[in-house]
Formats: C-alpha cells, structure tokens, sequence
C-alpha cells in the first residue's frame, strides 16, 4: 500500500522540561537534558513537518497550570505544531490557536461530552482540531476510552463514540492503546486496521509502542494519516531521517 504516513514527533513538557511519563504515570518521570524548543528546531532541521506537544502541567493543574513554556514553545517551533493537554473549554482551546498552535489536541472531554465536542468542530473546524482517546481492551477485546489521566472508564466504548465523533464532523483522530504508551513493545496495528476499516475517512494518528524502524514501516501501510513518535526518538533508538526514510 502506498502510504504518505507523516511523522509527528513528540514532545512531553512539565514544569519547562522535556520529559515521558511511563503509562502516564507522575510518578513514573523520566527527564531529558534536551532543551524544548532546541528539540524542536533539531527535529525540523531533520525534516519533521509536524511536532506533537503534550503539557502535562495543564494535564495535572488545570486552570492553576503555568502555561508560559507551552507558550514560548508555540512561538520557537520552526514546524507546525499540534498541542494537547489539559484542554477543558473553549477558551483553553482558542488560546492555544491564538497562540500559534496549528490544531488542538482534546482529550477525555471527546470522550465524555462528545456532543459539545462536536459543536468545537463547527466553530473552529475540523482540521482544527484533533480527539484524542486512549483505549484500554476489554478481555473480550472491545476498546474503552480512559479519561482523566486513565482513571476512569468512559461511558461509549471506542466504537459507539466514533459513530457520534464522524457524524459530528471529525476528521483527525490520535489514538493510542494505553497498554503500549511509552513501553516499547510495538504499535497495536490490528486496533489501528480496525479503526480504518470501519471508518477510512478518519486521518488517523497511530500513538503508543513505536520502538524500532519497522515499526513504522506497518504502521505507515496500516493507513494511518501520522504516526506519533516520543520515546524511541528521546532516547535514539533512531532518528527523524532514519524514520522519514522507514515511512516513504
């Protein structure tokens, strides 16, 4: 299958520092010596088009959250930037656009106010925007969203929910299998074949487990739209060239 899969590499910012929590855990930090917005010009200068910021202090603080390195980031980063995070209203998201944010990453408020979600996609577009849901398999292998910081179970599983999402609008979808997020043990590419099937107008971002070339490789011919890249770039299992040449 030819494939024009986008490499999004990601960048996890709490309290000013690049770091990755493992399965989202803040207990479970790993810090980086890399500089945010050095990263950032370090991966456009390879050829990423595109850079994926999480902040985690919104994630964590909510409207207590010191937003300024998410800010300086926006106003540094060479690319396009697509940044999520902590975004709970309009306001939040409108802010980050503002800012120089290129589309908005949401969250469990996708999951669990898929409606109001939808009216987001009226006001500011669907290429906009981007729902993000984390999935955890059921042990009949159905797919459930985790919200808040994977807490709590949504209402819809992965399916119902998408029904609501493409009938309101949705064009971009992260979607990430919590089971992989950050544990190097390879993307979920019959979840990611699944969601393609059942819905192949979704530009699909393939999140959670990339941990070698190949990797990337199936995940560009599964059909996804981008593929989001953290940890095996943070810790040089392979580079940002090494990854384009993989996905052409």
């Amino acid at each position: 299958m030819t494939t024009t899969c986008q490499l999004i590499p990601a960048i996890d910012l709490l309290d000013g520092r690049c770091v990755r929590l493992f399965k989202g855990d803040f207990q479970q930090v790993t810090h980086y010596d890399a500089l945010p917005a050095e990263l950032a010009a370090r991966y456009a200068a390879d050829g990423a088009e595109w850079l994926h910021v999480v902040d985690l202090a919104a994630s964590r603080d909510g409207s207590a959250a010191d937003q300024a390195p998410l800010f300086e980031l926006l106003k540094a980063a060479p690319q396009r930037v697509q940044t999520g995070g902590g975004v709970r209203n309009s306001e939040d998201l409108n802010q980050r656009l503002v800012s120089g944010a290129d589309r908005v990453v949401v969250g469990s408020l996708s999951a669990r106010e898929p409606a109001r979600f939808a009216r987001w996609l009226q006001r500011f577009g669907p290429d906009r925007l981007v729902a993000a849901l984390d999935v955890q398999l059921d042990a009949d292998g159905l797919p459930w969203p985790r919200v808040y910081g994977w807490t709590e179970r949504a209402e819809q599983d992965l399916w119902t929910l998408l029904d609501t999402l493409v009938a309101g609008g949705l064009r971009h979808a992260l979607i990430t299998d919590i089971g992989r997020d950050g544990a190097m043990s390879g993307p979920n590419l019959a979840l990611y074949g699944e969601v393609l099937t059942r819905y192949p107008q979704l530009q699909l971002q393939a999140s959670g487990g990339v941990s070698r070339l190949q990797d990337l490789t199936e995940v560009g011919a599964s059909g996804a739209a981008g593929v989001i890249v953290g940890k095996a770039l943070l810790d040089g299992v392979f580079s940002v060239p090494a990854a384009l040449e993989a996905l052409a």
